[in-house]
Protein backbone atom coordinates (compact mmCIF):
# COMPACT_ATOMS: atom_id res chain seq x y z
CA UNK A 1 0.00 0.00 0.00
CA UNK A 2 1.10 3.27 -0.60
CA UNK A 3 0.52 6.59 1.05
CA UNK A 4 -2.11 7.60 -0.95
CA UNK A 5 -3.87 4.71 -0.23
CA UNK A 6 -3.43 5.00 3.19
CA UNK A 7 -4.40 8.92 3.47
CA UNK A 8 -7.66 7.70 0.83
CA UNK A 9 -8.52 5.41 3.87
CA UNK A 10 -7.71 7.90 6.96
CA UNK A 11 -10.12 10.27 5.24
CA UNK A 12 -13.19 7.88 4.42
CA UNK A 13 -12.74 7.12 8.51
CA UNK A 14 -12.78 10.15 9.54
CA UNK A 15 -15.41 11.68 7.04
CA UNK A 16 -17.89 8.51 8.23
CA UNK A 17 -17.07 9.08 12.37
CA UNK A 18 -17.88 13.52 11.37
CA UNK A 19 -20.79 12.53 9.44
CA UNK A 20 -21.65 10.23 12.17
CA UNK A 21 -21.55 12.55 14.99
CA UNK A 22 -23.32 15.12 12.81
CA UNK A 23 -25.79 13.44 12.36
CA UNK A 24 -26.40 12.51 15.77
CA UNK A 25 -26.40 15.86 16.66
CA UNK A 26 -28.89 17.00 14.27
CA UNK A 27 -31.14 14.50 14.83
CA UNK A 28 -30.86 15.42 18.76
CA UNK A 29 -31.36 18.84 18.25
CA UNK A 30 -34.74 18.04 16.09
CA UNK A 31 -36.22 15.96 18.54
CA UNK A 32 -35.68 18.71 21.09
CA UNK A 33 -36.90 21.19 19.06
CA UNK A 34 -40.22 18.53 18.16
CA UNK A 35 -40.61 18.14 22.22
CA UNK A 36 -40.45 22.15 23.08
CA UNK A 37 -43.68 22.27 20.03
CA UNK A 38 -45.30 19.46 21.55
CA UNK A 39 -45.04 21.31 24.76
CA UNK A 40 -46.05 24.65 23.09
CA UNK A 41 -49.22 23.08 21.83
CA UNK A 42 -50.07 21.19 24.81
CA UNK A 43 -49.57 24.67 27.28
CA UNK A 44 -51.55 26.50 25.42
CA UNK A 45 -54.58 24.63 25.21
CA UNK A 46 -54.26 23.59 28.69
CA UNK A 47 -53.62 27.59 29.64
CA UNK A 48 -57.17 28.18 27.30
CA UNK A 49 -59.46 25.34 28.92
CA UNK A 50 -57.73 26.80 32.46
CA UNK A 51 -58.87 30.57 31.02
CA UNK A 52 -62.16 29.38 30.12
CA UNK A 53 -62.98 27.75 34.21
CA UNK A 54 -61.95 30.41 35.79
CA UNK A 55 -63.67 33.12 33.26
CA UNK A 56 -66.89 31.57 33.76
CA UNK A 57 -69.35 33.62 36.14
CA UNK A 58 -71.93 31.27 37.62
Amino acid sequence: MNKSTVWTVLGVIAAIVIAWVLVDVLFSLLWFIGKLVIVAVVAAIVFLILRGLFSRKD
